[in-house]
C-alpha cells in the first residue's frame, strides 16, 4: 500500500509540475511527507486485513461453561469487544464436557459429572451461540493423553498408563497427581481419535485444537508395551536409561508425529474445512519436555493454526521467544499467533503488560493473539472490570476477520 501511494505521489509531481498546478504539487508533497513520517509509517505497516483475536474457555477456575445463560452472556461480551475465535475445552480431568457415546463406552460415563453440565450439550450451545455472533469455535483437547491419577479412565484402563524407568507413574502438576496414557498404544490412539472424530462428525466446529499434552513428558515411556515396541525396532535393545537420550527422545517424538499425521488425515477425510490447530509452548520446551515436535509438524503441513504459548512476564524473554528461527519459518507458511497470559487464579497480570505484549506481537506482524484464559480477562483480576473491558476494547477497536488459511490467508 505504501509503495502504491508513493508511486501515486510521484505521478502527481510529474504531471502537475508539467502543467504548472502548483497547489496540487504542494498537496502531493504534503501527502508524501506525512506518508513517510515514522509514526504513520509504523501504523500502516501494522495494518492487517485479518487478526486472530482469541481466548481459551476452561472449566478450571472458571464457571463460564457451567450455565447456559452465563455462557451466552460471555460470548456476547466477546463479540462486543471484537474477539473472533474461542477455544473451549472439551476434554479435561478424564471426562468429556459434551455428551459422548465414545467416552461412555470406555470410561463408563458420557459426560463430566459437574452439575452445571448435566442435561445440556455445552458444545452444541457454544457452537450455535458463537456462530450466531460471528465467532469461530475451535474445541480444545486440553488434557490430551493426560488424566487424573484417580480418574475412572485410569482405573478402568490401567494397562493404558505409562511409567518412568523405575516403574513410577504419578506425574505432579502443581498439587494435582496425574498419569499419562501411552500415546504409542493402538488402543489409546484409537480412543483419542474416536473422541476427535465424534466432534468433527457431530458438531459444526471450525476446527480442533491440541497442545503439548498431545505429547508425553519425556521422563515417561518405559511401560511394557512401549519398551517391547522399541526393542522390536532396535534388534532387541532396551531403551536408554537416560530419558533425555537424543535418539530415545527422537524415536518417541517421531511416533507421536506419525500419530498426529494419522489424526490430521482422518479429520480431513471427514471434513476438509476443519482447521487443525496446535497451541504449544516454544519448540525447545515442547520437544525436550513433552516430545511434541511442532516444528516438524508445521513443516509436514499438519498445522493450520499455530498459537505459541509465551507466558512470560519479562519482556526481553518474551521478545526473544518471538524471534526464534522456527517461529519465523512457520510465519511464512501458516497463521502464527501468540498465546498471552491474561492471568491465573493466583497470578495477577496487569493490563499494561498485556498491552505491551500485544504491541510486540503486532510490531512483528504475527497473525494475532489468544488469551489464557477467559476468567482473567476481567473477572479474576485486581483491576476494575469496566477498566479492563475498556482497555481490551482499545486493543480491538474494530471487528476484523479470523485469519483462515483455508479461506486464502497469505503471510
Amino acid at each position: 500500500m505504501k509503495s502504491q501511494l508513493i508511486g501515486w505521489c510521484a505521478g502527481l509531481y510529474r504531471d502537475y509540475y508539467r502543467r504548472g498546478w502548483f497547489t496540487s504539487l504542494v498537496a502531493a508533497t504534503m501527502v508524501l511527507v506525512i506518508l513517510l513520517s515514522s509514526p504513520l509509517q509504523a501504523q500502516m505497516s501494522a495494518m492487517q486485513t485479518s487478526e486472530l483475536r482469541g481466548v481459551w474457555l476452561t472449566n478450571i477456575d472458571s464457571n463460564v461453561l457451567f450455565e447456559r445463560q452465563r455462557l451466552q452472556t460471555a460470548l456476547q461480551k466477546l463479540k462486543d469487544l471484537h474477539f473472533n475465535v474461542v477455544y473451549p475445552t472439551v476434554w479435561n480431568w478424564g471426562w468429556t464436557l459434551y455428551p459422548s457415546p465414545v467416552a461412555e463406552k470406555v470410561i463408563g460415563r458420557s459426560l463430566d459429572p459437574e452439575p452445571g453440565l448435566q442435561k445440556r450439550d455445552m458444545l452444541k450451545e457454544i457452537v450455535q451461540g458463537g456462530h450466531s455472533r460471528g465467532l469461530k469455535v475451535i474445541p480444545w483437547f486440553e488434557f490430551g493423553f493426560m488424566a487424573p491419577a484417580d480418574s475412572q479412565l485410569a482405573k478402568r484402563r490401567p494397562e493404558w498408563v505409562t511409567s518412568r524407568q523405575d516403574g513410577s507413574k504419578i506425574w505432579k502438576e502443581g498439587i494435582h497427581e496425574r498419569v499419562w496414557l501411552s500415546p504409542f498404544r493402538p488402543d489409546v490412539q484409537q480412543f483419542t481419535l474416536d473422541l476427535i472424530l465424534e466432534i468433527v462428525k457431530n458438531y459444526d466446529v471450525d476446527g480442533i485444537q491440541f497442545d503439548d499434552h498431545f505429547g508425553l513428558p519425556s521422563e515417561l515411556g518405559y511401560d511394557a508395551y512401549t519398551v517391547n515396541l522399541y526393542k522390536k525396532e532396535h534388534k532387541g535393545k532396551l531403551p536408554p536409561a537416560n530419558p533425555k537420550d537424543a535418539e530415545w527422545v527422537k524415536w518417541r517424538a517421531d511416533k507421536i508425529t506419525s500419530y498426529l499425521k494419522r489424526v490430521f488425515t482422518a479429520i480431513k477425510a471427514v471434513r476438509k474445512n476443519c482447521i487443525v490447530s496446535v497451541a504449544p509452548n516454544p519448540q525447545r520446551f515442547s520437544y525436550e519436555f513433552f516430545l511434541a515436535d511442532w516444528q516438524k509438524w508445521e513443516r509436514m503441513g499438519l498445522i493450520e493454526d499455530l498459537i505459541i504459548q509465551i507466558y512470560r512476564d519479562d519482556l526481553k524473554v518474551f521478545n526473544k521467544e518471538l524471534e526464534y528461527p522456527e517461529v519465523k519459518a512457520a510465519k511464512k507458511h501458516i497463521p502464527v499467533s501468540i498465546g498471552i497470559l491474561s492471568g491465573l487464579k493466583g497470578k495477577f497480570v496487569p493490563m499494561s503488560q498485556i498491552e505491551t505484549q500485544v504491541k510486540q506481537v503486532r510490531d512483528r506482524r504475527f497473525a494475532g493473539v489468544s488469551y489464557f484464559f477467559y476468567e482473567t480477562l476481567w473477572n479474576l483480576t485486581k483491576e476494575p472490570v469496566s477498566q479492563r473491558q475498556s482497555r481490551f476494547q482499545k486493543l480491538f477497536p474494530k471487528p476484523t476477520k479470523y485469519p483462515n488459511i483455508l479461506a486464502g490467508w497469505k503471510p
